[in-house]
């Protein structure tokens, strides 16, 4: 789904805080694609792809997305839901002042500007030369990231808009070679994007510096004006039909894996009935599969003139900029295009602003539509409404608030009633689009099928009688300041929720920069809170509870699934037939022309005129460290905050470590340990941590009731969670971490004290939560790639291992004995639920960290006094999680084991191969793998050519994981993964032998990836300091340990790849001594193991429900219960269990 400036959803946003920082620490980034962000996918899934993400920030937010209305040109669809987890920073749209007019050459100064809560400026420019826009978002940081973004309006199904955000990136006029631009921006510490959404295309540039932006700045303009878009580009590219009479091209391929997906189909149906032909919203920009069949070069060539003109391009510019060379670099480029785009003055249409308006919804429409599913117990309801003008403040600032006010939380009333209650879904989320008139939208997840119409009903009725009843209006006023602090903390901690507003504000926005000015002040929520319950309810009955509205009933079906791969097959014959076997020869011999035409090697001097730049515009961002308690037998610092901590004495030795960075927040986290957790209760960790923010609580002799707790919460905090702390460096331990305004840090310790020793275990509650995790099981079971992670995960660590304790495979069959145990003996579960709280919470178990200005900070240490009341005190704790000792004698033992495990709802291959690696951040070996991954990974590199550009997999690539002593291989999204395996092994072997020689460029091009794996790592002040904290109390790292690996990168040599090469990377190919683990179709399945024992693989079929574990919990009466329902209730996406 696109992003909106209009983002409600509260807590969500700190998941997204959390969860982009946590990318940050990775020692690696790769461009392995993945369907499913940390925050969602399952711990498993997060652990063993936590080595491997890309950390391209607002880019990759959009990587994928919502399947339906964007795509995305480098497959990062895994963070497809990073982008709805940002929803809820984008929301305030406030009011300013302008800035002085200024000139600089052909570029004038519109505005300046400093939001009056934000340290960020703003500037924008216009050209008077070509209309084109700038807007400059200042902020300190070694990161520089573009979004340069195009209005984009269509009003057919062709896909031009998306095959554009893929061919721009096949050469320009004067570097007409497909990779330049990727190749380049690997020598310039950068990497790019794209992608396509229903109202605009944006393409990205993500730099550790400015000199490296600034270097590639207008080469990348010159390919998005000024692109080649040749025929032989879009054959290969967009659609073709090969030498065996199969549909492909990397357009076509990515559409036809999404085009029949729940999500999709069920956004497609919703948008056809919301907006009239002649609607731009109304059609699919990515591509329907018909018309990219018949879609014309010429077609796209005349989008392309229609749309990619300057005069509506707009480049957003975040990070530590240069002006004067911004304005020299685009007056140099300015100059070099005046011959191939329209004066400022030629007729020009505004995308969406001049188009013709979408009428109002006369009547509410409610249609059922099917969805190719095995399971068809569960299905989806999606409701959808035509709100106010996007553009207007106070109307949309209000619709943030209502939107908290009705499904903000567990205790609002939509998830209260329809989730916690009556248990009739698992989940109601909201989210908004931008649009002249917004688009609102709910999606109730993991409904039963045969209640899916009466469940979409009583969504209206529960509305209509809350309307009939007295509004709260201290928690509307609650929910305002909420919205306030959010949008405050989310500014602060990125640039990222600005751009988003930018970007909207371009699209919708007057042309005057008045409605840019609006991010200046949060004035709307004062006007909001002088609304008197009459207005509150008119607005909500207006926009939501008696607005007309589209409800889509999205029922799972078998026979779908089945009648689609039969039309397919049919489909394809009949074209193999017509074609015979001379057109076939034909259509081999026009692709292999084509490939060759777009492969034509780069010439090395084209490259070497870009030298690599210097790394002295990388501003690193540094934090500073003190200490109380045991924290400090590591080493006393040697600094003013260390005095402040020294002058708040505490008398208890308790572990604190505080990281000092600017910021009017305070992000407290207390880590702890889950050894003592008696291995048989550690699947029960899944319910403790989902209940331990949602359970009622005993104060002072009164019990309150969760839905207040929640409300004190969200009144108190700007974001809490309990989760895995992969985060903070090891998934073997769990964090609680509370985000709270710097007066707010004795309340966020009072509330871990009451959260953690006064929570009732209500039965009710406890039924509620196992009921809704099990509810969630389908979608993970559904996916190839999630269930990848959790075979392999079941496969390689130990039943004591937390990460397999809350896995899928576990909660599928553990989760129903414990719904079975409540309901028979509730008394069992509650006192095992002590028991875990007991084994967590003792004094041994715990460490804090704070982030936070600790010169604004009242008691820093003393103020933990409270907490640690009545705990026995240590005098050290318990040292931290070996992770190798928490895994099975599979994964400490690599070699002759393999799975290949069938999934019915998959209809392509994923692969995870892992094999012994380097097992310390000191490794001698530790460069020169680096270089090596770096090398084979890189866009347009050796794996990129041999896999993805073949088309034998829509990404592959290599990783490492110091921590568990491995070295990993995967496969995304393969016809045949086998081919993929073998391909792959065949590009390290061409190395190896000569056959292929490595390329001097490249291998710079690595260099300066390595450099942007550091920058990542401290994008942002928490963020860093998070990363200090890694460096010095989980791994116990030098302080100038980044320094001496990028020193000791800088000095590999050739031969020392090779060695990596053969002796780290090489063995993940052998039998012996690599382990690996497919999930693919049944179809797929006999032609995988034979492509494997070719490869002295054994490999085992075995289904997912035998990898299940229900760690020996046994109930009476379960076997006959589970009779013919075990797919039913198989639980678990709550892997968010925590992104391990």
């Amino acid at each position: 789904m696109q992003s909106s400036r209009f983002k409600p959803g509260f807590l969500s946003l700190l998941w997204i805080v959390t969860v982009v920082l946590a990318l940050y620490h990775t020692p690696w980034a790769s461009f392995s694609p993945r369907k499913s962000s940390p925050e969602t996918q399952s711990p498993l899934a997060s652990e063993i792809w936590a080595w491997n993400r890309p950390l391209l920030d607002l880019a990759a937010s959009h990587g994928g997305a919502a399947l339906t209305d964007q795509t995305n040109r480098n497959a990062k669809p895994w963070l497809s839901t990073l982008q709805s987890f940002l929803q809820p920073v984008l929301s305030p749209r406030p009011t300013c002042r302008m800035g002085t007019s200024k000139q600089s050459g052909h570029f004038r100064q519109l505005l300046k500007f400093k939001p009056d809560y934000s340290v960020n400026e703003f500037t924008q420019y216009e050209s008077d030369r070509t209309g084109m826009r700038v807007v400059v978002v200042d902020h300190k940081g070694p990161k520089v990231a573009g979004y340069f973004v195009l209005a984009t309006e269509i009003h057919d199904d062709s896909g031009a808009p998306h095959t554009l955000e893929h061919l721009c990136f096949m050469g320009s006029r004067n570097y007409r070679y497909k990779g330049f631009l990727d190749k380049l921006a690997t020598r310039a510490y950068s990497s790019t994007n794209a992608w396509t959404a229903t109202d605009h295309t944006a393409y990205t540039l993500d730099t550790a510096g400015w000199a490296g932006f600034s270097q590639i700045l207008p080469v990348y303009l010159e390919h998005v004006i000024a692109p080649t878009l040749t025929d032989a580009g879009c054959y290969t590219e967009v659609h073709h039909i090969d030498g065996t009479g199969n549909d492909a091209g990397v357009v076509y391929s990515e559409m036809q894996a999404l085009q029949n997906s729940q999500s999709e189909l069920i956004d497609l149906k919703s948008r056809r009935l919301l907006y009239p032909d002649g609607i731009g919203f109304r059609y699919e920009t990515g591509g329907m599969l018909e018309q990219l069949r018949s879609l014309t070069s010429e077609r796209i060539r005349e989008f392309h003139r229609e749309m990619y003109q300057p005069k509506n391009l707009c480049l957003i510019i975040t990070g530590e900029v240069d002006h004067a060379d911004l304005l020299q670099k685009l007056e140099d480029f300015e100059s070099t295009i005046l011959d191939v785009v329209p004066s400022p003055d030629a007729p020009f249409k505004r995308p969406w602003i001049e188009s013709r308006k979408t009428p109002a919804l006369e009547k509410s429409i409610i249609e059922t539509i099917e969805f190719p599913e095995e399971d068809e117990s569960f299905g989806e309801i999606e409701i959808r409404f035509l709100g106010p003008d996007c553009t207007d403040s106070i109307q949309g600032g209000a619709l943030n608030v209502v939107l908290l006010y009705l499904a903000g939380s567990s205790a609002t009333v939509l998830e209260n009633i329809l989730v916690e209650k009556e248990q009739v879904a698992s989940a109601v989320y909201f989210s908004t689009d931008d649009r002249p008139d917004i688009e609102i939208r709910f999606t109730l997840t993991s409904v039963e099928t045969a209640k899916l119409a009466q469940v979409e009903k009583r969504f209206f009725e529960i509305l209509h009688e809350a309307m009939e009843k007295p509004l709260d209006m201290q928690y509307i006023k609650e929910c305002i300041e909420r919205q306030k602090r959010s949008w405050k903390f989310s500014t602060e901690s990125s640039a990222v929720p600005f751009a988003e507003y930018v970007i909207s504000d371009f699209l919708y926005g007057r042309k005057d920069g008045s409605t840019l000015l609006d991010v200046a002040t949060l004035q709307e929520y004062e006007a909001l809170e002088k609304w008197n319950e009459g207005q509150w309810k008119e607005y909500i009955k207006k926009w939501i509870a008696d607005a007309p509205h589209v409800s889509i009933l999205g029922v799972p079906s078998a026979k779908l699934s089945e009648k689609l791969k039969a039309d397919e097959e049919a489909r394809v014959a009949a074209q193999q037939k017509k074609l015979g076997e001379e057109g076939l020869k034909e259509k081999q011999k026009k692709l292999d022309e084509a490939k060759a035409e777009n492969d034509r090697e780069i010439p090395t001097e084209m490259l070497e005129q870009f030298k690599v730049p210097k790394t002295d515009s990388i501003h690193f961002i540094s934090t500073t460290t003190a200490k109380s308690g045991p924290a400090l037998k590591s080493g006393k610092p040697d600094n003013q905050f260390q005095s402040l901590i020294d002058a708040d004495p505490m008398d208890v030795p308790f572990f604190i470590h505080f990281e000092h960075i600017q910021s009017n927040f305070v992000q407290l986290s207390l880590l702890v340990s889950s050894e003592k957790v008696p291995v048989q209760l550690r699947p029960l960790l899944a319910v403790y941590t989902e209940a331990f923010f949602n359970s009622p609580i005993k104060r002072d002799g009164k019990t309150i009731s969760f839905e207040q707790v929640i409300v004190e919460l969200e009144r108190d905090t700007v974001g809490y969670s309990l989760e895995g702390a992969r985060d903070l460096g090891n998934s073997e331990m769990l964090r609680v971490s509370f985000q709270v305004e710097v007066e707010k840090y004795a309340t966020a310790i009072a509330w871990l004290k009451e959260l953690t020793w006064n929570t009732i275990f209500d039965v009710d509650r406890l039924k509620a939560i196992t009921t809704r995790l099990l509810a969630d099981v389908p979608d993970s079971k559904r996916s190839g790639d999630d269930m990848l992670a959790a075979v392999y995960v079941m496969v390689h660590y130990a039943p004591e291992s937390i990460v397999r304790a809350r896995s899928t495979l576990v909660k599928a069959r553990y989760l129903k004995r414990i719904k079975r145990l409540l309901a028979l003996r509730p008394e069992v579960v509650i006192s095992q639920m002590e028991e875990i709280r007991k084994s967590l919470f003792a004094f041994e178990n715990l460490r804090v960290l704070v982030v936070a200005d600790l010169e604004k900070l009242q008691k820093p240490v003393s103020a933990w006094k409270p907490f640690l009341e009545g705990l026995t005190p240590a005098k050290d704790p318990l040292p931290i999680p070996n992770r190798k000792e928490l895994l099975s004698e599979a994964g400490k033992n690599f070699g002759n084991l393999s799975y290949v495990v069938p999934m019915p709802t998959v209809d392509s291959s994923f692969a995870y191969a892992t094999a012994k690696g380097l097992d310390s951040y000191d490794h001698p070996k530790l460069a020169s793998l680096l270089v090596a991954i770096a090398y084979m990974n890189a866009v347009e590199g050796p794996l990129w050519v041999a896999v993805r550009g073949t088309g034998l997999a829509y990404g592959t690539n290599f990783g490492y994981n110091i921590d568990l002593g491995t070295i990993n291989f995967d496969v995304y999204r393969s016809p045949n993964a086998f081919k993929a395996f073998e391909a792959s092994k065949q590009i390290v072997e061409n190395h190896l032998n000569g056959t292929v020689a490595f390329d001097p460029l490249m291998l710079e091009g690595s260099i300066s990836s390595i450099v942007v794996s550091f920058a990542n790592e401290q994008t942002t002040l928490a963020s860093a300091a998070q990363g200090s904290f890694i460096r010095q109390v989980i791994r116990n790292l030098p302080s100038d340990y980044k320094e001496r690996i990028l020193n000791n990168v800088r000095n590999i040599t050739v031969d020392q790849i090779k060695d990596a090469l053969r002796d780290i990377i090489l063995p993940l190919f052998n039998a012996q001594k690599s382990n690996l683990v497919i999930t693919c179709a049944p179809t797929l399945e006999e032609g995988i193991k034979k492509g494997l024992q070719s490869f002295s693989f054994k490999p085992i079929s075995q289904p997912l429900k035998e990898f299940e574990d229900d760690y020996g919990l046994k109930v009476d009466g379960e076997e006959e219960e589970e009779e013919g329902s075990d797919e039913e209730e198989e639980s678990d996406e709550e892997d968010e269990s925590d992104s391990e």
